[in-house]
């Protein structure tokens, strides 16, 4: 069996394979920057005698404490005593400040990405990408496997009204890329045109890693990449789950099965009842009752399903996420909500999410408030005993990612 050493193993191992500067280096990382015993790569790569000057922090900050939404603040790492920068919100000009202002002449990046275009930790890359290109740094990303590459290209595109932090620019909603490759993609395609410069940006390779082996089991031993993310079976599900952020159904926030666990007070036995019947390979539904105790529906009895995923390659999570959807529109008319834009003006998270209004526009159609769509004409909820057909005909409204160049694959 071939020995899986990610990029920060690999520049541990051999310092030489950093090119360009290698003083005042600032290290873009967090909690799942590890080393193969688990300690961390900011303490590893100084030890190998890399002059890491400055930490940078994305969502959720460095130790991974902080909830969605959130971050922790700058301060200074106790073990190692270098400063950490909280970029989390921070972009254009103002990032740009924080990277010239750190003294830093270089930027390592090691994060161990999901492989969900949601996901804020890519779009953390793609805005230090832009402002490193603007400042005159390059970038070196320590390349980690992406635990959901197993999985293949699957889901829609992004139309550029839907531009946001959980997705900048167009690429598939699981886009079976490793941190390093959309990095070298961003590089090519995006980055040039916003910083008016192109970047300097080198990629450290994962050896012994292949994408068909990129099934989220496959990383072990699991480090959690967020508060909600506890296990390989949660990052399954959250890429299709996910999608109910942006309703007023709870994901199981302030549960200890967050994104298996969906319910609402609302809801009652029909739902598991109904997708028990529903032929989604790879998972099975369990009725459950659950309380959370933040997020929505924090205090309140909320009945919904567990998913308990029995084939990681079978499971397709959003073929799975929009039966789901429509069947809690059929089931509930008038229940289900699309959670409107939290600033006027603005998109719906839901579009923001799904990269259209089209996920939108079709839960309208099948009984759902918000949604928009014409009510009653079936929407998600028209193919209730055939996944790809629902998948199928939403995906046939709703961009396409324009395909990835094969000079930007690298495994």
């Amino acid at each position: 069996m071939i020995e899986v050493r990610t990029g920060a193993d690999r520049l541990r191992r051999d310092p030489s394979l950093l090119r360009g500067p290698v003083d005042a280096l600032g290290l873009v990382t967090n909690v799942t920057g590890t080393m193969p015993d688990l300690s961390r790569s900011i303490d590893a790569l100084r030890a190998a005698g890399l002059s890491i000057t400055a930490l940078f922090a994305p969502e959720h900050g460095l130790w991974g404490s902080a909830q969605a939404g959130a971050s922790e603040t700058s301060g200074i790492d106790e073990a190692s005593g270098l400063p950490v920068h909280d970029t989390y919100g921070v972009e254009g000009a103002a990032l740009d400040a924080l990277l010239r202002d750190s003294g830093v002449s270089a930027l390592l990046v090691d994060l161990q990405d999901i492989g969900v275009r949601s996901y804020t930790y890519v779009w953390s890359l793609f805005d230090l990408m832009v402002s490193a290109a603007r400042v005159g740094l390059p970038v070196t990303v320590l390349d980690r496997p992406n635990p959901l590459a197993g999985l293949g290209r699957r889901g829609p595109g992004l139309d550029p009204s839907c531009s946001s932090f959980v997705g900048r620019v167009s690429i598939p909603f699981l886009h079976a890329l490793t941190l390093g490759e959309l990095a070298r993609l961003f590089a090519e395609q995006h980055v040039p045109a916003r910083a008016g410069h192109e970047l300097e940006l080198r990629v450290i390779t994962v050896h012994g890693w292949q994408r068909g082996a990129g099934a989220a089991g496959s990383i072990r031993p699991w480090v959690s990449p967020s508060p909600n993310l506890p296990t390989p079976a949660s990052v399954l599900a959250y890429a299709g789950t996910v999608l109910f952020e942006g309703t007023n159904v709870s994901e199981g926030r302030g549960t200890t099965h967050p994104f298996e666990l969906i319910g609402a007070p609302w809801a009652d036995a029909r739902f598991a009842a109904s997708l028990r019947q529903t032929p989604l390979p790879g998972v099975l539904f369990r009725d459950v009752v659950f309380v959370p105790t933040f997020s929505k529906g924090a205090g309140e009895r909320v009945r919904g399903v567990q998913l308990h995923i029995t084939d990681e390659r079978a499971f397709d999570p959003l073929a799975t996420a929009v039966v789901m959807l429509g069947e809690l529109a059929r089931l509930y008319p008038g229940e289900l909500r699309v959670l409107p834009a939290a600033t006027p003006g603005e998109r719906p998270f839901m579009d923001l999410l799904w990269g259209s209004d089209a996920l939108r526009q079709s839960l309208g159609a099948a009984g759902a408030v918000g949604g928009g769509g014409d009510a009653g004409a079936g929407g998600v909820g028209a193919h209730p005993l055939d996944p790809a057909a629902a998948l199928a005909a939403l995906l046939e409204a709703s961009p396409v990612a324009p395909e990835v160049p094969e000079a930007v694959r690298l495994y």
